[in-house]
């Protein structure tokens, strides 16, 4: 047996302390990975002169090109963290992002920048490889807490990122952002090497299982895979009303000058909830079974995106958009613990790269299905499509966690 539980030689708080240093470090990269979307568009369409078509196929590819590469790159990445370690999985996405970004600062066409994009989803895994550290050191029976934490670093840098990033090219330059970002990915790379601890051995490329051999290891390969497709469809879910988001909220607002700071607070407040409940929805899950809080957090967005078709004032909006922070903030870390109870430590970083790969591609399809959506029906249609996603979503995780069911009666 690989490797096995190299991991649990570690002092017995000694994940406390890497939760904490891997928070800052997810709350940073957060912050690196949002705080340029807000002008990524101005800035390609800066290299150069394009008419509107021209700008709207460059701009989709930018945004979109990290994500493919990701989706094909986690496999990889994640069989290597299970044959060097995590911690240095870790170190790798870190410098490898602040290097792109400050390259991305110096580009001289829309071509570089998209050639460096698809080098950002190569260097991809910070997040999957911090989810996969914790997973393995934590205590099974307080992974849902643990991993909650975790995704509040992430959701809290991602909400500060835009505000950040919007603000810094106003007074510096598009040009001068991006090399603030790499910066910060210079500290995330060295907090990262210096107090993140991991007690692990090597293992020799020889000894390493194939994909077979991994899927063999885990005791619910059913499951486990399952729950890859539950984060896959969690993301598109999330993410087929972006393209729309801001034009719905000019919608019900009638063309009010005020559009773009309420669609601000529209796009933000979920991230709010999620940040404040995911801890709590946790530790609940902890202790009444992390399928039930996932179940109910798919019933529960159910019940929401239904009503956002239908709402005719903003504020109605923002507030259905702050419960499904809520009902986010119990399916994602849900997945994440169910994932880290069902996966022995020496497969955990392909499993946990695998989903990733799954959550890339959620983040490609999302997108693309909202603005199918939108073009053959109309907005509203937009958000009864992804209730509709989200029931088939609760009716496999329903099946898929039918054991773990049976195993509480037992």
């Amino acid at each position: 047996m690989i490797n096995s539980l190299a991991e649990n030689k570690l002092a017995p708080n000694s994940w406390q302390r890497n939760l904490r240093v891997l928070w800052f470090g997810t709350f940073m990269a957060g912050i690196g990975f949002s705080e340029v979307m807000p002008f990524l568009s101005l800035y390609v369409d800066s290299l150069g002169k394009f008419t509107h078509n021209e700008l709207s196929l460059y701009s989709g590819l930018a945004f979109a090109a990290s994500y493919f590469v990701t989706a094909l790159a986690s496999p990889f990445w994640g069989k290597l963290a299970d044959r060097t370690g995590r911690k240095l999985m870790l170190i790798r996405a870190s410098a490898g992002m602040a290097i792109v970004f400050i390259f991305m600062g110096l580009v001289m066409n829309v071509w570089q920048l998209i050639g460096l994009r698809l080098l950002q989803g190569v260097f991809s895994g910070y997040i999957s490889n911090a989810n996969a550290l914790i997973a393995t050191q934590v205590p099974k029976r307080r992974s849902g807490q643990a991993l909650g934490m975790l995704v509040t670093g992430n959701v809290s840098g991602a909400l500060f990122g835009p505000l950040l990033g919007g603000t810094l090219a106003s007074i510096f330059s598009y040009r001068v952002t991006f090399f603030i970002t790499g910066f910060l990915f210079v500290m995330v790379f060295l907090v990262t090497t210096i107090f993140v601890k991991e007690d692990f051995k090597p293992t020799a490329k020889s000894e390493m299982l194939n994909t077979r051999g991994v899927v063999g290891e885990l005791s619910n390969a059913k499951l486990v895979f399952g729950m890859f497709v539950t984060t896959m469809i969690i993301q598109a879910a999330n993410n087929s009303i972006v393209p729309i988001l801001s034009l719905y909220v000019r919608q019900i607002m009638d063309n009010s000058s005020a559009t773009t700071f309420y669609s601000g607070i529209v796009a933000a407040v979920p991230g709010i909830a999620t940040l404040f409940a995911a801890p709590l929805l946790g530790r609940v899950g902890d202790r009444i079974g992390t399928d039930r809080i996932l179940i109910i957090g798919f019933i529960l967005a159910i019940s929401v995106y239904v009503p956002m078709a239908f709402v005719t004032n903003v504020w109605q909006l923002i507030g259905l958009r702050f419960i499904i922070g809520v009902a986010n903030a119990a399916m994602l870390p849900a997945v994440q613990a169910i994932l880290a109870k069902n996966t022995p430590p020496q497969v955990t970083g392909r499993v946990f790269s695998w989903n990733q790969s799954f959550q890339a591609m959620g983040n490609v399809a999302g997108p693309m299905i909202g603005s199918v959506v939108a073009t053959s029906f109309d907005y509203s249609g937009v958000f009864l499509s992804t209730a509709i996603l989200v029931v088939i979503n609760l009716a496999l995780v329903y099946h898929n966690t039918r054991e773990m069911r049976q195993a509480r009666k037992i």
